[in-house]
């Protein structure tokens, strides 16, 4: 199932939340919708990519500790091959094959399979007129330009505030604390000006993995500050081609690090760079995962669980609006939208095959 969604799942990681619940939630009753909430708050509190995380905790839920190694890596392999290829061809002739056809194919229909998901991620997560206004507080903080882990920090913070007055305590505190001592001691590797070489491309993508949070756009922050500015590794023009191939393929974003990788290293380069960059998702799921059922166990720690859920799914309503409002400007987008909505809400259709079908003609048409 994970190399299917690995090598199909456009649209960035609102759009593989809402494929992999349809999956495992709706098509397969591996989880239940509390189930696969919990662990969505979860990834939204450790630094990595989310979705990847999110897979991870999938696969070590189903299937323990070969579960979690299967369906990371099934979600990674596709997307790492398929951008090893790009950057092969990028560096053989010096420009990046026509993407453009199939990103405008697939947008609208991505736009209808995160409405979806939303839809009945909604009812479980929204459990009472409180939980309902800190969304709504959650997508007016995010529409206004507030800092994506601050938004889901203040709405666990706000949602424990009545269970700390009650008397009840939880690991909450300590594992945040030790969370914070790592992030600053990865933010320490790599400080000075090296040369190029494989284990410094690892650590660099290491710590950039170890304490990254938030979306594709923070991930070009963090890569501009490392390879452009302090190392000079790469050139502008190069780091942006490598975030529009991580954009325009399918499967996780953080991909953008085996495009980099090759650029400096050809394939051996591809490999590390990948490595570097999700091992980290693999070590914090692995500490956090058995820790979650726990977590919903404890009063205070499953209010901040529910805080984050309602402030993650303001994230996602707010990155579909904006979507949105730039992709249905014309009618046939908006046709291929509501089409696909009304066809996945009737359960007649996957959205996986939706989303290949729409890649192919965009292509075809451009």
């Amino acid at each position: 199932m994970f190399l299917r969604l690995g090598t199909t799942a456009f649209g960035g990681p609102a759009a593989h939340i809402a494929m992999m619940e349809d999956e495992v939630v709706r098509r397969r009753g591996w989880l239940t919708r509390q189930e696969f909430l919990d662990y969505l708050g979860a990834t939204n509190l450790i630094p990595g990519p989310n979705s990847t995380e999110l897979a991870i905790h999938i696969g070590l839920a189903r299937a323990g500790w070969p579960g979690l190694i299967v369906a990371g890596a099934s979600f990674i392999l596709p997307a790492a091959f398929v951008v090893t290829a790009i950057a092969w061809v990028y560096v053989t002739y010096g420009s990046l094959p026509a993407v453009a056809g199939v990103l405008g194919g697939v947008k609208p229909v991505v736009i209808a399979v995160v409405a979806q998901a939303l839809l009945y991620l909604t009812h479980s997560a929204v459990k009472s007129k409180w939980l309902a206004s800190i969304a709504v507080l959650a997508i007016a903080a995010t529409a206004a330009g507030v800092h994506e882990l601050l938004v889901l920090l203040a709405a666990g913070v706000v949602c424990a505030f009545p269970a700390a007055l009650r008397g009840t305590g939880s690991a909450t505190g300590a594992i945040l604390l030790t969370l914070g001592a790592t992030t600053q001691a990865w933010a320490a590797v790599g400080r000075a000006v090296v040369p190029f070489s494989l284990p410094a491309l690892f650590l660099v993508f290491a710590k950039i993995g170890s304490v990254l949070f938030g979306s594709g756009y923070v991930l070009l922050a963090f890569l501009r500050a490392d390879f452009v500015e302090r190392l000079g590794w790469l050139t502008e023009s190069q780091l942006l081609d490598a975030v529009a191939v991580g954009q325009v393929t399918p499967g996780p974003v953080f991909t953008t690090a085996t495009f980099v990788g090759y650029l400096l290293g050809g394939v051996a380069g591809a490999v590390v760079a990948t490595i570097g960059i999700f091992l980290p998702a693999f070590v914090f799921v692995a500490l956090s995962g058995p820790l979650v059922p726990r977590l919903r166990r404890s009063k205070m720690a499953g209010a901040v669980l529910d805080g984050v859920n309602v402030a993650s799914l303001a994230l996602m309503a707010v990155v579909t609006w904006q979507l949105a409002a730039a992709t249905l400007v014309r009618p046939l987008p908006i046709i291929v939208c509501a089409a696909s909505f009304v066809a996945l809400v009737r359960g007649t259709v996957n959205a996986t095959w939706l989303i290949v079908a729409a890649a192919a003609i965009g292509w075809l048409l451009a």
